[in-house]
C-alpha cells in the first residue's frame, strides 16, 4: 500500500515560489502510478495541478501550465511540486496522490496560505 506524505511551508509571500515535497512510502515513483498534485482553495472544489510519470513525463493543468512544475527524486523515492509568483488565490490545502491499477492514495494534505 502507497503512503503519501505532504512536505513544506506553510507560508509563503506573494511572488516568491512555493514548493512541496510529497514523500512516498510503500512503493516506488518509477512503478506506473500517476504521481499528481491537487489543490482546493476556501470555498472551491478540488483543482487538478498536474502529474508526474513513472518515466518522468509531466502534466499540467492549462491554467496552471505556465507556472507549475513536477520533478521527482528516485533516490529519496518523492517528487516535488513549484509553483512560481504566487499570489492570495494561491492559497490553498494541497494534496499529493498516486492513481493506477495498484489503486488510489492521497496524502493527508498541507495547508499553504500566500501572504501579501
Amino acid at each position: 500500500q502507497v503512503q503519501l506524505q505532504e512536505s513544506g511551508p506553510g507560508l509563503v509571500k506573494s511572488s516568491q515560489t512555493l514548493s512541496l515535497t510529497c514523500i512516498v512510502s510503500g512503493d516506488s515513483i518509477t512503478n506506473n502510478f500517476f504521481w499528481s498534485w491537487f489543490r482546493q482553495s476556501p470555498g472551491k472544489g478540488l483543482e487538478w495541478i498536474g502529474y508526474r510519470l513513472y518515466s518522468g513525463a509531466t502534466y499540467y493543468s492549462p491554467s496552471l501550465k505556465s507556472r507549475a512544475s513536477i520533478s521527482g527524486d528516485t533516490d529519496k523515492n518523492q517528487f516535488t511540486l513549484q509553483l512560481n509568483s504566487v499570489t492570495p488565490e494561491d492559497t490553498a490545502v494541497y494534496y499529493c496522490g498516486a492513481f493506477g491499477q495498484g489503486g488510489d492514495y492521497w496524502g493527508q494534505g498541507t495547508q499553504v496560505t500566500v501572504s501579501l
